[in-house]
């Protein structure tokens, strides 16, 4: 399989969706992006697609995305807005409970044949393409004991691994944290990931829902911003400069 390893976002969701390849031989996709400016390049995802005819349900937990970016594309189809933003569904989530909710319902729309849309969302021919924006920033909630972030988290984590298992391709779109591959790159001393600490935090929250997230995903892009515009850099996945293979990945993550 090949995937462009340094690229803009047309080039790299277009090598993604519309060539077939998304999915590397035995794994189910599940395709990370995070980094710089999360929310626009979530609303330009959705935006994209929609444009492509595909059905895209939206989970927003980062509260930015922004619906009038899809305008660009209809301009560009010479059709109205409103056509495109009937393709996109979004649910908003202020909360981790919410979050969790909304996961667990739309696990259950798309497995169990649930009815919301009859021209689409839930039929087996066309599955959506599903975006989480900011699927651990709920999460981070200082007022939510770790005890409690965890266990839903992973919950959370399960729905999304089953849908994916089912063909349902995941987008994940999260801003920046904390980068796990700077000491391979030699940029700072400060550790990566390992043995649950990052720069000196043990156990953090933050520390474990990266962790985790980077685990649950195929694929993984950083997102920089460039004069030019933004740029995505593969950072894990097949010919990946970093984790070329799974059990370097282990080592970086810790496990």
């Amino acid at each position: 399989m090949n995937l462009l390893l340094e690229a803009s976002p047309d080039e790299v969701f277009s090598e993604l969706i519309l060539t077939g390849r998304q999915i590397p031989s035995g794994l189910s996709g599940k395709a990370l992006f995070w980094g710089e400016r999360v929310s626009g390049i979530a609303s330009y995802l959705a935006g994209w697609m929609a444009e492509r005819g595909i059905n895209v349900i939206v989970l927003d937990g980062a509260n930015g995305f922004d619906p009038y970016m899809v305008s660009s594309f209809a301009r560009k189809a010479l059709v109205t807005p409103e056509r495109l933003l009937k393709r996109i569904r979004i649910a908003r989530a202020f909360t981790c409970f919410q979050m969790a909710t909304l996961v667990e319902r739309l696990a259950f729309l798309l497995l169990q044949g649930g009815e919301s849309r009859p021209e689409s969302f839930s039929s087996p021919v066309r599955k959506p393409y599903i975006i989480l924006l900011g699927p651990i920033t709920t999460f981070l909630d200082e007022d939510v004991p770790e005890r409690e972030v965890r266990p839903l988290f992973e919950r959370s984590l399960k729905k999304m691994e089953i849908m994916a298992g089912e063909g349902i391709p995941l987008f994940l779109l999260q801003s920046f944290v904390d980068d796990p591959f700077n000491k391979e790159r030699g940029r700072h001393p400060e550790p990566v990931y390992s043995a649950g600490r990052v720069g000196g935090l043990k156990g953090s929250k933050r520390a474990y829902l990266m962790k985790r997230l980077l685990r649950f995903s195929n694929l993984v892009w950083k997102i920089s911003m460039e004069n030019e515009g933004p740029k995505l850099i593969l950072e894990k996945g097949p010919l990946s400069p970093y984790h070329p293979e799974q059990s370097e990945e282990s080592r970086l993550l810790g496990g």
